[in-house]
């Protein structure tokens, strides 16, 4: 079971994969400046919350993503940071998976007795291109931990990590396209070289996501946000293979994300009084 928790929310552009960062794209459909960090209210102690029962609504066992709206490693999050470790100390139980661009700022931002690592804890930087890999993947790898894993998301240009997976250190390598507002495209052979990279390291790799724009033998497809995912499982470049065999879900054929369109702001055509008619008349 996987879920996610934001202790904090809003981030600042830190690198080249920041561009077209999809939590700044998300707020601004709310009329929100993604740039604006804040504790989060109703989910800051989430690991702890408990239901009427007293049971832990965050079950054992549970991978819990930190910060996905966010940095956990970001300057303005320091007053808060501990906290958050105290709650992870608590709940041992939970795996947390802990992501960040600032690898330069994990070690100072430990917590005093983190020793070699904690069991609970996998420590993952984001990469976006060669020189973002070489940065914080030696940072990591230099920081002790019991678990470590990079993403390279939204990934924009072939990525070599040979040198780092031989070390045996990280547990699993992820790759995304970029998406939401992004148009810089993924390749497949970006993807199909770290596929073959950690096979021949015997080093799990997911691909997660093609992205809006996905480029192979030439083609150039547009994938709406809703088929990324199932388009990235089906393509056969996640090692170990896994079964390819997912259904598409019809979705709204204006903005192809949602099972119907409810007037959301995707594709601009929001006139939801206009769309029920039509469909309405269509079916008469």
């Amino acid at each position: 079971m996987m879920q996610i928790w934001n202790p904090w929310h809003g981030c600042r552009k830190y690198s080249e994969g920041c561009e077209h960062c999809y939590m700044y794209y998300l707020d601004a459909q709310r009329d929100r400046d993604g740039s604006k960090i804040y504790k989060t209210k109703t989910n800051f102690n989430l690991p702890l919350k408990k239901d009427r029962q007293g049971n832990y609504k965050i079950q054992s066992g549970t991978l819990l993503h930190v910060c996905m709206t966010s940095d956990f490693f970001l300057e303005e999050a320091d007053e808060w940071r501990e906290e958050v470790w105290n709650m992870i100390r608590q709940r041992s139980d939970v795996i947390f998976w802990i992501q960040t661009k600032r690898a330069e700022r994990i070690a100072e931002h430990l917590p005093k007795d983190w020793g070699d690592g904690w069991e609970n804890v996998i420590l993952c930087v984001t990469t976006e291109n060669q020189k973002r890999a070489d940065e914080r993947l030696l940072i990591l790898l230099n920081i002790p931990a019991k678990h470590t894993a990079f993403m390279c998301a939204p990934i924009l240009s072939e990525i070599h990590a040979e040198q780092y997976l031989a070390t045996g250190q990280f547990e699993k390598v992820l790759a995304d396209g970029e998406n939401y507002d992004g148009t810089r495209p993924c390749r497949y052979e970006w993807i199909k070289s770290l596929h073959d990279q950690c096979e021949n390291a015997d080093v799990p790799f997911d691909f997660i996501g093609t992205g809006n724009i996905f480029i192979k033998d030439g083609k150039t497809y547009q994938i709406p946000k809703v088929y990324q995912r199932v388009q990235a499982q089906r393509s056969g470049l996640s090692y170990p293979s896994r079964n390819t065999d997912i259904p598409m879900q019809p979705k709204c054929r204006f903005c192809k994300r949602k099972n119907s369109c409810n007037g959301c702001h995707w594709c601009g055509k929001c006139d939801l009084k206009r769309i029920k008619f039509r469909i309405k008349g269509e079916s008469e």
